[in-house]
């Protein structure tokens, strides 16, 4: 032993902890996708126009929506890496006591 002890029982809580946290993450992003397909109704004057194309291009793909997507890849990511881990640990000692 390397003196750590890992509980893939906690471990596989954190996972669903990060799978609910992606699911949640999803949910914005298509809130935010709608947001940025929204028009804001401001007006027709000039000014009016350049704002509203402001809040949509600030909610679209370059603005809220691509953050809250790579926000969600990354929680994606790092959910299957400690998945992967667990079962990795978990096969491990299995290994060993089937020694």
């Amino acid at each position: 032993m390397n003196g750590y002890e890992v509980a893939p029982e906690s471990l596989g809580e954190r996972v669903k902890t990060l799978t609910r946290l992606a699911e949640l993450t999803g949910e914005l992003i298509a809130t935010a996708t709608r947001l940025a397909e929204r028009q804001p109704l401001l007006g027709t004057a000039p000014p009016a126009r350049e704002l509203a194309g402001r809040l949509s291009a600030a909610a679209g793909e370059s603005g809220l929506t691509g953050e809250v997507t790579a926000a969600e890849r990354e929680v994606r990511e790092f959910q299957r890496v400690l998945a992967a881990i667990t079962t990795t640990y978990v096969d491990v000692d299995q290994q060993r006591v089937g020694r």
